[in-house]
């Protein structure tokens, strides 16, 4: 079943030598990364651990510090017209709200499901700040993906009537998160590098083996499914899947092979592009007709954690964290600032970081998609034009 419209697929054109790692280049069929064993080492700041070491390679994420700037500028900008919060079915005939999630906003029209994508910024299972343009940026990269990807397979995508929308199929939804992992890393409580660290070998099915560091890659790529338990990920074996009546074995089976072959493919293309896709989570749902599809969204910087390539071997070896294009380092911010698992009340992230976290998610669109990101027009809330695109797409379905 394929979607009727996302955008056409971009040609990728090939990046500068310089971008792709001079020590590590990729294989026909997945990216593989030269690694040395070193010891365990003390976790760096967030922004200082992000920024080139002395005499490494210049970082891709300077290449361009004018238009770094001008990005910036405009999240500062646009900083008081976040999508926090929607309303759609306050002011959309026919909309009901069916799920308000940590970042995306469910609403259903018949046999239809509106998907509004917010600013909103989730990390710890709760909501740390609004990020400005990051709704557009996260809905944006899945259109770009699951079109990319529609050939391992069919999608529930209908179309996309504002930046921030998505009209998808209805479906029922394997209550179990596919998450795909090809480094020891991580920060929270369910991070393979958090659990491996307290000593476990033996996670979600999968041995991995002793005298791993942070950061390094793998042997090879593992599935590490979690389920929702009072809004937290659990993490839960295969077979844990199947005997619990989650998903039967052949759902489960079709989707764990699809989620290896998608991590592959997004491997391959970021690293074409000069970035390591390190992890991600799928998540898939069954249509009536009994196909099993790829919904939600799919490797953006939400949900999958990226490196940049040229910088990391060597990073890696002199103790330094990775150069991250996510949100780890927000992460790593409220973890040294507080309890974000206990605390009632956070501190207010620093509009530094979230401005920063804006670029970094549009420097991730544009550097992997080879389009330049449009940067919306603040003049108009985002919430009534969203409303108005949303209304004039469902009456044309």
């Amino acid at each position: 079943m394929s979607p009727s419209a996302p955008p056409a697929a971009l040609r990728l054109a090939s990046p500068p030598k310089a971008l792709l790692p001079a020590l590590s280049p990729s294989s026909a069929r997945s990216p593989r990364l030269s690694m040395s064993t070193t010891p365990s080492r003390p976790r760096a700041t967030p922004l200082a651990a992000t920024a080139g070491g002395g005499g490494a390679a210049p970082s891709l994420l300077a290449a361009d510090p004018g238009h770094r700037d001008s990005v910036i500028l405009a999240a500062r900008g646009a900083m008081t017209n976040c999508l926090g919060e929607t309303h759609l079915d306050l002011v959309v005939p026919g909309l009901r709200l069916a799920a308000k999630g940590k970042v995306r906003d469910v609403y259903e029209s018949g046999e239809h499901l509106v998907l509004v994508t917010t600013d909103r910024q989730s990390a710890f299972d709760r909501v740390l700040a609004s990020i400005p343009f990051k709704g557009q940026v996260l809905n944006e990269t899945s259109l770009w993906w699951f079109n990319r990807t529609s050939h391992i397979t069919p999608n529930a995508v209908v179309s996309s009537p504002d930046r921030n929308v998505t009209i998808a199929k209805r479906c029922s939804v394997f209550p179990v998160e596919f998450v795909v992992r090809g480094f020891v890393t991580g920060s929270t409580d369910t991070s393979l590098w958090t659990v491996y660290n307290k000593g476990v070998r033996n996670y979600c099915g999968n041995a991995i083996p002793d005298g791993m560091v942070k950061n390094q890659k793998l042997p090879a790529n593992i599935l590490t499914p979690t389920t929702k338990a009072a809004d937290h990920d659990v993490p839960i074996t295969p077979d844990e899947i199947v005997k619990s009546g989650l998903m039967s074995k052949d759902d489960f089976d079709e989707a764990r092979s699809k989620a290896l072959s998608l991590f592959e493919c997004g491997q391959k293309v970021a690293l074409e592009n000069g970035v390591i896709l390190v992890d991600t989570k799928y998540e898939f749902g069954k249509t009536a007709d009994g196909t099993v599809v790829l919904i939600d969204e799919v490797h953006t910087p939400d949900s999958s954690r990226y490196w940049i390539a040229n910088s990391y071997e060597e990073r890696f070896k002199s103790g330094l964290e990775p150069e991250n294009v996510d949100k780890e380092f927000l992460r790593l911010w409220f973890k040294n600032n507080c309890n974000p698992y206990e605390d009632k009340v956070l501190p207010e992230a620093p509009e530094e970081l979230v401005s920063e976290l804006a670029w970094r998610y549009i420097f991730l669109f544009e550097t992997i998609t080879n389009t330049k990101f449009e940067i919306p027009e603040t003049q108009e809330p985002i919430h009534e034009r969203i409303s108005r695109n949303v209304a004039q797409a469902l009456r044309n379905l």
